[in-house]
């Protein structure tokens, strides 16, 4: 599909590169704070996802260009998951149509049966989206454990240990991760390259973010990863759970808890006002956030739709 057919005549497109990591963060940005209130996505975040050795920037991206500026970019994924975001100040002009039908097009050509993103409950990109045909696939949401709240304690089994993961630990770390999100995600097993440049090469990335309990016999069998966000002026906001799991069969155990609560102690030691994470209807586990006395504070959903 050539986008520049659906555009208006005053607008350009080409693929982007990873040069164009800041615009795409101001875009996403400036749609967050008309949407949400406020801008969480980083910068950080944009450049890690495109360090992966999976992710060839131009071949799965395309922006729009009013002049020098972008205005509006999407990005597809041969595992069907998507991203795209309109400025504000250029909605109403068939940009946010002219992406999602790129979307599904180019998705289809890198093999994806299927193309979802996730948009804000009942914002723009939710209603655009159900216009043209997008269904809802699972909905997610936002947590943030109140500032005067503490994770309940709850002791360790016997001879397990929360700690800093060890550089020789990163993989055991990787894979306790993957295999705990395939159980409820489509999609294939991902590369440990790729955890290694999205997380572990990520901007301001630091190896105490990265916490393991340890059994008896020192395996691996549960791990978190916490992003300290900050603000645009560089300040801490938030400690961020990004990634939480643990090993199938060492569940019930109170393990997950206890990584919450080292993770969230060490982002309020680091600075950090509050703490924070996401979790979505496929994980089942929103109950045991809110028991802990996390509240939600955002309702997202991924709409998706067929590529064929």
């Amino acid at each position: 599909m050539d986008i520049i057919d659906a555009l208006p005549p005053d607008l350009t497109a080409r693929p982007l590169t990873a040069a164009d990591a800041r615009a795409v963060y101001e875009v996403m940005a400036a749609l967050q704070r008309a949407e949400i209130g406020a801008a969480e996505i980083e910068e950080a975040d944009i450049v890690a996802d495109w360090q992966q050795p999976s992710v060839d920037v131009p071949a799965v991206t395309i922006g729009v260009f009013d002049g020098d500026r972008l205005v509006g970019y999407a990005e597809a994924s041969r595992r069907g998951f998507g991203d795209a975001a309109v400025h504000p100040d250029w909605h109403g002009r068939g940009i946010g149509t002219a992406l999602a039908q790129w979307l599904q097009h180019r998705s289809r050509e890198l093999g994806a049966r299927v193309i979802g993103m996730p948009v804000p409950k009942g914002g723009s990109g939710d209603r655009l989206l159900e216009a043209l045909g997008f269904e809802v696939r699972w909905t997610s949401w936002v947590l943030q454990l109140p500032p005067d709240a503490q994770i309940p304690d709850r002791p360790l089994p016997h001879g397990y240990v929360v700690r800093e993961a060890r550089p020789d630990e990163y993989r055991a770390l990787h894979a306790v991760v993957d295999e705990a999100f395939l159980e409820w995600s489509d999609r294939d097993p991902e590369p440990y390259e790729d955890f290694e440049a999205g997380i572990l090469r990520r901007p301001g990335m630091q190896p105490w973010q990265l916490r393991v309990a340890v059994d008896p016999s020192g395996e691996v069998v549960g791990a978190a990863v916490l992003i300290m966000a900050r603000s645009e002026a560089g300040e801490i906001t938030e400690g961020y759970v990004q990634q939480l799991a643990v090993q199938r069969d060492r569940r019930g155990r109170g393990l997950a808890q206890a990584l919450l609560d080292d993770a969230f102690r060490l982002a309020g030691e680091h600075g950090a006002p509050t703490c924070g994470l996401s979790t979505d209807s496929r994980t089942g586990a929103l109950g045991l956030y809110e028991k802990v006395g996390m509240v939600v504070t955002q309702t997202w959903v991924n709409r998706g739709i067929s590529t064929e």
